[in-house]
C-alpha cells in the first residue's frame, strides 16, 4: 500500500510538472505570436521571402512564435524538473544541479546570439552567392526558417559544453585528467556537428568549428579550478578535529 501510494503522489507530481510546463509554454507563444508581427523584420533581415499559400503564414508564424517560447520556457521547465528530481538526487548533486542552471541557460542565449549573428548571416549569404551565379534563387519562408533554426539552435546547446562539463566534475563524474585524455574524440565529434550545421566550405566550418574547440578548452580549464576547490575543500575537511 504504502508503494502504491508512493507511486501515486509520485505521478501526482509529475503531472503538475507537465501542466504548468505546458500552461507557461502557452502563455508565452501567445505573447510571442500577438508581437510576431513587429519582429519579422529582425528575424528576416528585411530578406525578399515567398510565400507558396496561405497556410505558409501560420506556419511562419507560429514556427517564430514555438521556437522562442520554448527557449524562454527552458528555464522555468528546468526549474520544475529540479524540484521534481529532488528528492533522488544527493544535497550535492542538488546544490550543484541549482548553481549551474542560470549559467547553463546564459551560455545557451550566447550560442543562440552567436549563431543568429555570425554562423547564420554568413553561411546563408554563402549559399545565396552560390545559387545566384546560376539560378534565379526564390527563397521560401519554410526554408528561410528551417535554416535559422539549423544554424541557431544546435549553437545554443555547444556554448554549453564549458559548464556541463563543470557540473559533471562538481559531482564528481568527470575529471580534468579523463576530459583531457579524451580531447581527440572530443575534437572529431565537435568536428562532425561542425560539418552538419553548416555549408559545405572550409571557411564557414572553421567558424563553427574553432569556437567550439575554444569551448571544450575553456571547459577543461574551467573543470580543473571545480576538481582543485573540490580537493582543497576536502583537505581542510580532513584537518578538522574529530569530535
Amino acid at each position: 500500500m504504502d508503494e502504491e501510494r508512493a507511486l501515486t503522489e509520485h505521478l501526482g507530481e509529475l503531472r503538475k510538472v507537465i501542466i504548468y510546463s505546458l500552461l507557461f509554454f502557452g502563455v508565452c507563444f501567445v505573447i510571442f505570436l500577438i508581437f510576431t508581427q513587429k519582429m519579422i523584420p529582425i528575424i528576416t533581415r528585411d530578406q525578399k521571402l515567398t510565400m507558396l499559400g496561405p497556410l505558409d503564414v501560420i506556419r511562419f508564424y507560429t514556427g517564430i512564435a514555438g521556437s522562442l517560447s520554448l527557449g524562454v520556457s527552458a528555464p522555468f521547465i528546468g526549474l520544475l524538473l529540479w524540484k521534481f528530481i529532488r528528492p533522488a538526487l544527493t544535497d550535492l548533486e542538488s546544490k550543484k544541479a541549482l548553481r549551474y542552471i542560470p549559467a547553463m541557460l546564459f551560455s545557451f542565449l550566447s550560442g543562440l546570439l552567436f549563431g543568429f549573428y555570425v554562423v547564420f548571416p554568413f553561411s546563408y549569404q554563402f549559399l545565396l552567392n552560390l545559387g545566384t551565379t546560376n539560378f534565379q534563387m526564390m527563397i521560401t519562408t519554410q526554408s528561410y526558417f528551417s535554416f535559422l533554426m539549423m544554424t541557431t539552435i544546435p549553437m545554443g546547446f555547444l556554448f554549453e559544453v564549458p559548464f556541463v562539463l563543470m557540473f559533471l566534475t562538481a559531482v564528481e563524474i568527470l575529471t580534468p585528467e579523463q576530459l583531457a585524455k579524451s580531447r581527440k574524440y572530443a575534437y572529431i565529434v565537435l568536428a562532425i556537428v561542425s560539418a552538419i550545421i553548416t555549408p559545405p566550405d572550409f571557411v564557414s566550418q572553421l567558424i563553427v568549428l574553432i569556437p567550439l574547440f575554444i569551448l571544450y578548452e575553456l571547459g577543461i580549464g574551467l573543470s580543473k579550478v571545480v576538481f582543485q576547490k573540490q580537493q582543497k575543500e576536502a583537505m581542510q575537511a580532513d584537518r578538522l578535529p574529530q569530535i
